[in-house]
């Protein structure tokens, strides 16, 4: 089953009210409006694209090492995921499918990691919750997101329902602001130019794993059979 079917079958019990998931449809009313109108911000439209230069920067990992752009890309291509954090189901399911096809992404001389606002302690959540072997890092305020076109604000009606549903994101990710990135893959080549971008204003909806080796077999010289 491909990733996207996954997500699609959650979003289908998750909204029909299937348990576990009991919400009110007015909660389901209130995800879809927000989601159509980031979706009509353009707010995507204005993130890097293939083409841009990667913004550089140096996060910590769970452990709290320091991880830099510039030492993971001399070793290899990049691959880097956004995500919302570890209490997504979504954002969940999509780590899982990327450790699944990292065995492919090391075969094509690739790096992995995963960037998302969370503070460490729910980055070393995360790590173990979806069995994890690449680094999450963690971006605080979204500085990263920000620098990627990628971090919105929440608006109020969104910030009462995630309160409503003790969804607290300033717990969450250690500073006060409600921000998210949307949710978003890149390939980087070594020489720090974006090959493949995707962003997704919908959370719902995540690019395959696969999609991403033309643009890595692209990075280290070879070509698709």
């Amino acid at each position: 089953m491909t990733l996207q079917a996954k997500l699609d079958a959650f979003k289908a019990d998750f909204e029909a009210g299937k348990p576990p998931y009991k919400v009110p449809y007015s909660v389901i009313e209130t995800m879809r409006r927000a989601t159509a109108e980031l979706i009509a911000s353009g707010a995507a439209e204005r993130a890097l694209k293939a083409g841009d230069k990667l913004p550089a920067f140096n996060l910590s990992d769970p452990e709290g090492k320091a991880v830099s752009s510039s030492d993971l890309l001399a070793r290899g291509p990049l691959v880097i995921s956004f995500y919302r954090g570890v209490w997504c189901p979504y954002c969940n399911m999509e780590l899982q499918a990327l450790e699944e096809a990292l065995p492919k992404f090391r075969e094509l001389g690739a790096s992995l990691v995963a960037i998302s606002p969370q503070n460490p302690v729910n980055s070393r959540k995360s790590v173990r919750q979806n069995n994890l072997t690449f680094p999450i890092l963690s971006d605080p305020n979204n500085e990263v997101a920000a620098a990627f076109g990628l971090r919105f604000e929440l608006q109020d009606y969104l910030v009462d329902l995630y309160k409503s549903l003790k969804n607290d994101l300033p717990a969450f990710n250690g500073d006060p602001s409600w921000t998210l990135p949307m949710p978003a893959r890149y390939v980087v080549g070594q020489d720090g130019i974006i090959l493949y971008a995707e962003v997704n204003p919908d959370y719902t909806h995540r690019p395959e794993p696969e999609d991403m080796v033309p643009a890595l077999h692209v990075a280290a010289g070879r070509t698709t059979a």
